[in-house]
């Protein structure tokens, strides 16, 4: 779990000991079309309770422990241990284990229906991220490196999705860039690079293109949410609709013929864990989809997931979820309180979540069709 994730899930948890969180609506949002603030930021009216799940989803529980983290994509799982040393990729042609070092972690474990890649990063962040990419067709494994045609730098955003491989990359004259693999051909490029002073994380790859957080210099810090040019090129394409500077999540799902666009907002930069969730279809419908917290919006399969934890005594922890078809539904909720999720967990065609509360702790997933 990303540092940015410890950081919501204390603060939630800290936010429960402590007195309740309140003052937010509680529930995803109605799913229609909201008013727009002077700002354009959505804010519409949700109802207290969630909207119906399109079909219920069949979640059955994950192996292993729940203080590990497991992902499943139905046919392959990959689990990290919780003391980020190991990740083991296990599946109907056998296991294969990849072990830090004593000065390594395992920052990121991503598993789709054709690939797994574990991300292992130097604790210190002195020496660049390596990426173990293995093809569960065949079992054959590689690796994305600093030696490679397009390196890795130290930490930085990695991300799965389409086929591509995204992470971060500083060039020779100090760009902090873009980069991506194709993974069927393995060649590398060097995509969009931010402007000086600028940094970027939180890459959400999908079919509709790869989406990105970027941010200034500042204190607080001027957040833009945006679409990285296909093959390169200087100009990100922001997100419509998205309150200046306070964006934080973001994705882009394909809608008809066109792009829709999901993202979140931290209204206040003394709560970056509560922000509020909206959507836009590719006509231009602007969709309230309730309060959420940052950094948990995930895509899988075709619809977007982003979890709400507890925001008032006595209220479950839910995964949203959105699609430009069905619309916005209630996919999990906790039973118990105190309770809150971990970031949901995409496996290409399954979705993961953990559960944590008082009512007993649980992992489980659940294919998205």
């Amino acid at each position: 779990m990303s540092a940015v994730r410890h950081a919501v899930v204390a603060g939630l948890a800290g936010c429960l000991l402590l007195a309740g969180c309140s003052g937010e609506d509680a529930g995803p949002g109605t799913g229609t079309s909201p008013t727009s603030s002077p700002s354009g930021s959505p804010t519409g009216s949700p109802t207290g309770s969630p909207g119906p799940a399109p079909a219920a989803l069949d979640w059955q529980p994950l192996p292993g422990r729940v203080q590990d983290t497991v992902t499943t994509n139905g046919r392959w799982t990959l689990t990290v241990t919780e003391a980020g040393d190991t990740a083991t990729l296990e599946g109907p042609d056998g296991t294969t284990t990849t072990e830090a070092t004593g000065r390594e972690r395992v920052s990121d474990a991503l598993l789709d229906d054709d690939w797994a890649v574990v991300v292992v990063a130097d604790r210190q962040e002195t020496r660049p991220a390596r990426a173990e990419v293995t093809e569960l067709a065949t079992g054959e494994t590689w690796t994305v490196d600093g030696g490679s045609d397009v390196p890795t730098t130290t930490g930085g955003t990695w991300a799965l999705g389409a086929g591509r491989l995204a992470h971060a990359s500083v060039t020779d004259t100090g760009s902090y860039c873009l980069a991506e693999v194709d993974l069927g051909t393995r060649a590398s490029t060097l995509g969009w690079c931010a402007p000086e002073r600028h940094g970027f994380n939180g890459a959400r790859v999908t079919a509709a293109g790869t989406a990105l957080m970027t941010f200034d210099d500042s204190r607080p810090s001027c957040r833009t949410l945006g679409l990285a040019p296909a093959g390169g090129g200087e100009d990100l394409t922001p997100f419509q609709d998205v309150e200046e500077c306070h964006g934080w999540d973001g994705l882009v799902l394909p809608d008809g013929d066109g792009t829709a666009e999901v993202w979140s907002v931290v209204p206040k930069e003394n709560r970056v864990e509560a922000a509020r969730f909206a959507a836009r279809t590719a006509d231009g419908e602007l969709v309230d989809l309730g309060p959420g917290t940052s950094g948990t919006l995930v895509p899988c399969g075709d619809a977007a997931w982003f979890v709400q934890d507890p925001v008032r005594d006595g209220d479950p922890a839910r995964l949203v979820r959105w699609s430009p078809e069905d619309g916005v539904s209630t996919a999990y909720e906790t039973t118990g309180s105190p309770a809150f999720l971990a970031p949901p967990r995409c496996g290409g065609s399954h979705i993961a979540v953990t559960a944590l509360g008082e009512s007993g702790d649980e992992q489980v997933s659940a294919p998205v069709g």
